[in-house]
């Protein structure tokens, strides 16, 4: 009689209490004070740090705008993608 296949079972919930990363991406469409202006409308960010992550996309090709639970790191790229903004949803090391 062949042993019984065990099959690993995941637990989602724990997939989605994970920290996840919401990503900005560079593009070459969207002016830096737009993109600026963008970060203080949708985070609450002060002029300072919405400047701050802004030069990070600019100079780096990306910057970790926030992190956070997944449902609302997935409403904030919603928004970004709204504005125009190349974001994506990350999981965070």
């Amino acid at each position: 009689m062949p042993e019984p296949t065990v099959i690993e079972q995941t637990d989602t919930d724990t997939l989605l209490d994970v920290p996840w990363n919401v990503v900005v991406h560079n593009d070459p469409v969207n002016l830096m004070n737009y993109v600026t202006r963008v970060f203080i409308k949708v985070f609450g960010f002060t002029e300072q740090r919405a400047e701050k992550h802004m030069l990070e996309v600019h100079q780096n090709g990306r910057s970790i705008v926030w992190t956070g639970m997944r449902e609302r790191a997935e409403a904030y790229v919603q928004q970004l993608h709204g504005h125009l903004l190349l974001a994506t949803l990350e999981k965070a090391e």
